[in-house]
């Protein structure tokens, strides 16, 4: 978002936002951001069960990311119009109630199927992680979700916004975190584990779904630095993306 307001713009700034925001074509949470000119397209879900910072902060990395994705917002449940040209569609977090939201989105599981099934890309963060699954969700992976802090030895006990200890392809790191999901594939099952929990369990995954991809984590690696300082959290790795642009180009990327 833009510190400027609409009364300190030119007119006709004034005028064109306006006009856009009355038919629909940007939602508020797109106002005063920066496309890129060119790059693959995002389509991001930004209805009712996220919170506010949640798609924009994804749509900021994605925008940065080393394939500078342009961006477009989708405020209900998506079409096939809707995806129609993205490369990848983003579920991103801040949910809390996931029955409801399902209900919200339910009447587009078999679009959202068909699409990354015939080749396009979904990535899940946290509350989106958990859509990915089956109970309820799209049923994109190749197993399902439970919620980490439900699993034998989860380090962390409660919902409260914390910090927690991953090991990304083996080697430590630290991520936001927040009631995100473990990911319980099934045996022999096509996919990569990319990041695991400290008990082992799967915290971030890739796994083919046809001729798509779907990436999923169960921590936030698009947390900024406005998430830790209002929970007042220090990530000792520092405040980096380097774990989404590999989570996004894992999903996204085709090799």
């Amino acid at each position: 978002m833009t510190d400027q307001t609409l009364a300190h713009r030119p007119l006709v700034s004034v005028l064109v936002t306006a006009a856009l925001l009355a038919v629909g074509c940007v939602p508020s949470s797109f106002a005063g951001e920066r496309q890129p000119a060119e790059g693959p397209l995002a389509v991001i879900y930004d209805g009712p069960q996220g919170c506010p910072d949640c798609a924009p902060s994804v749509a900021k990395v994605l925008r940065e990311a080393p394939q500078h994705y342009r961006v477009r917002y989708v405020k209900a449940a998506p079409k096939a119009s809707d995806l129609a040209g993205a490369k990848l569609y983003v579920q991103p977090g801040g949910g809390s109630d996931l029955e409801r939201t399902w209900r919200d989105l339910k009447g587009s599981a078999e679009v959202v199927r068909t699409w990354v099934r015939e080749g396009g890309s979904y990535l899940g963060l946290c509350f989106g992680a958990y859509l990915a699954g089956g109970n309820p969700g799209f049923g994109l992976l190749p197993g399902d979700t439970n919620g980490y802090i439900d699993s034998p030895d989860a380090t962390v006990p409660d919902e409260r916004d914390t910090v927690v200890p991953v090991k990304w392809k083996g080697k430590p790191r630290h991520m936001y975190f927040q009631d995100g999901p473990a990911f319980f594939l099934n045996k022999g099952a096509d996919s990569d584990v990319l990041a695991t929990y400290p008990n082992g369990d799967a915290a971030v995954v890739v796994a083919p779904y046809g001729k798509g991809r779907v990436g999923v984590s169960g921590p936030h690696p698009e947390a900024g630095e406005s998430w830790y300082a209002e929970k007042g959290l220090h990530n000792p790795d520092g405040i980096r993306f380097d774990l989404a642009y590999e989570l996004i180009e894992a999903t996204a990327g085709r090799r």
